[in-house]
C-alpha cells in the first residue's frame, strides 16, 4: 500500500461534427478529466470550454438536448446510463447536432 491518496487523471478522445465542430475548430481534441467524471460531467466542461455550445449539448436541467446524439465508443449514452454514463481512461466521447434533412 502506497499510502498516497493521489487522484489520477483520464485522457479522452473527443470528437466534433458539422457546427459543433465548427464552433471548437477541430475534429478532434483530447483532454483530461478526474477518474470520477461521467459523460454529463464532461459536457458540461465542453460547454465551459467552448461559450457558443452552451445551451446546444446540455439543456437547463443538465440533461442531454433531446436532438443530439452522444456516442461512448461507438454506442448511444442514452442507452447506457444517459449523463450518468460512467468513463474510462481512453474513451471517445464523439458530439453529433441535429441532423435536418429531407
Amino acid at each position: 500500500m502506497s499510502g498516497t491518496d493521489q487522484q489520477q487523471g483520464m485522457n479522452l478522445e473527443l470528437r466534433f461534427f458539422a457546427t459543433f465542430r465548427k464552433a471548437v475548430g477541430q475534429k478532434v481534441v483530447e483532454r483530461e478529466y478526474d477518474d470520477d467524471a461521467t459523460v454529463g460531467d464532461v459536457l458540461a466542461a465542453i460547454e465551459s470550454e467552448w461559450p457558443e455550445l452552451v445551451g446546444e449539448i446540455l439543456d437547463d436541467d443538465g440533461d442531454i438536448q433531446p436532438q443530439l446524439t452522444i456516442l461512448k465508443n461507438g454506442r448511444e449514452v442514452v442507452h447506457i446510463d444517459g449523463t450518468e454514463t460512467e468513463l474510462d481512461d481512453g474513451d471517445r466521447l464523439s458530439v453529433f447536432p441535429p441532423v435536418a434533412g429531407g
